[in-house]
């Protein structure tokens, strides 16, 4: 007699041998999101250190430039040392200043709410989207109505007194946020968007790429990224005047001349060098590709878990085209309780699994700044778990 066959059980032990399901036979170790440089990337870097052309100044930093332009969907690309930077450039440039608040996701890396404070704003912090993990519009349009006061044309914080200057929506993970209904909210309240692309170069939302939903958008080149320059960021725009002050300011504003040291404002010294920018030129002639094996990989994932109650792989929202820069699990409110056993159990196994990021309002420097109210942000960090999710992991 045949016996009945039981229902699997979500403890740690079975996430360790799902994700191993969904890998290659022989991966016995996973990091989270790992570079692999498979392409060009020697042969430009030998180029720029025979050419002697390694700062900031060389070919590879203009193609670089001109390849992400066309890769976003964009007249403009800016090139910079580091994601951070580009925000607080791009926040600069935006006319964010002293003591003006910038809404932004309590739900992001702490770079995004450190910028807003380079640039010398202040992070007000708004919830996040359970079907998208970015901004939620609605929750945001709420807040704003019981907040926010509109005065001389301005939208001012009624409790804090400041101004609100701008809204900087981030696509979490990679995955798109409601960029048309937050576009309209911000449009209602005369605000300006930044957007924070910064982990999703090759995302789409609806027919659009991440990147060329706003005024002025940011890039990431870290280490850890779809497409990496060691380090580095850019920033991202259609407006030849605003590029041209943005190479302008991360380029110490000097004037130009043939030796004379003229600059004519305070600046920063932030290009990209010549040497980083080979690397990315060659990593974006393999983007494609790329893609492709994320998008694979997610699906494996989404297999290997599909009939594993209590949890789900997160998945794009209808409007959106992800990169799945990193794939992660959604635990059931009810299973909360296995985030720390579940974290636990895959890296012993030598599976590089991470939570979410702690939401901005519970780091120590944060915990007194502006903020709505927060319940799926704060549910959200007890129920991520994100999976190893390099692009060579979807190799057969």
């Amino acid at each position: 007699m045949s016996s009945i066959p039981s229902t699997p059980v979500l403890d740690p032990q079975e996430i360790v041998r799902r994700i191993r399901a969904a890998l290659p036979a022989e991966v016995t170790r996973a990091a989270l999101h790992e570079p692999r440089f498979l392409g060009n990337e020697k042969r430009y870097l030998a180029d720029c250190i025979d050419t002697g052309w390694v700062s900031y100044a060389g070919s590879y930093v203009d193609r670089f430039e001109q390849d992400l332009a066309a890769v976003c969907g964009v007249e403009h690309a800016v090139a910079v040392t580091s994601g951070t930077v580009a925000l607080q450039v791009a926040l600069h440039a935006a006319g964010v200043g002293s003591g003006d608040e910038v809404l932004v996701p309590a739900l992001t890396f702490v770079a995004t709410a450190n910028a807003i404070v380079h640039a010398g704003g202040i992070p007000h912090f708004v919830d996040a989207d359970e079907a998208t993990l970015g901004i939620d519009p609605t929750a945001l349009k709420t807040h704003l109505a019981e907040m926010a006061i509109r005065r001389d044309g301005k939208l001012y914080n009624r409790i804090t007194g400041n101004r609100i200057a701008a809204l900087l929506p981030v696509h979490v993970f990679g995955h798109p946020a409601d960029m048309d209904t937050i576009k309209s909210l911000a449009a209602d309240h005369g605000l300006t968007v930044i957007e924070d692309a910064t982990e999703a170069l090759g995302s789409f939302y609806k027919d659009r790429p991440c990147g060329s939903l706003s005024p002025i958008a940011t890039l990431s080149f870290n280490g850890n990224k779809l497409v990496t320059t060691g380090g580095g960021g850019a920033i991202l725009t259609d407006d030849a005047a605003m590029a041209k002050r943005l190479r302008h300011l991360t380029t110490t504003a000097k004037q130009p001349h043939r030796w004379a040291f003229v600059h004519d404002e305070v600046a920063w010294n932030f290009r990209l060098p010549n040497i980083n920018a080979a690397v990315g030129v060659a990593q974006l002639e393999r983007l494609s590709p790329m893609l492709e094996a994320k998008r694979i990989l997610w699906q494996r994932y989404a297999d290997a878990f599909a009939d594993l109650r209590g949890l789900h792989v997160f998945k794009d929202a209808p409007f959106a085209r992800s990169n799945h820069w990193l794939v992660s699990l959604i635990l059931d409110q009810d299973h909360a309780h296995l985030l720390e056993p579940i974290l636990t159990a895959t890296n012993d196994a030598g599976l590089s699994t991470r939570p979410t990021w702690t939401p901005m309002h519970q780091l120590a420097m944060y915990r007194d700044h502006p903020r709505a109210s927060l319940p799926v942000t704060e549910s959200l960090a007890q129920r991520i778990v994100s999976l190893p999710s390099s692009p060579f992991l979807a190799a057969p």
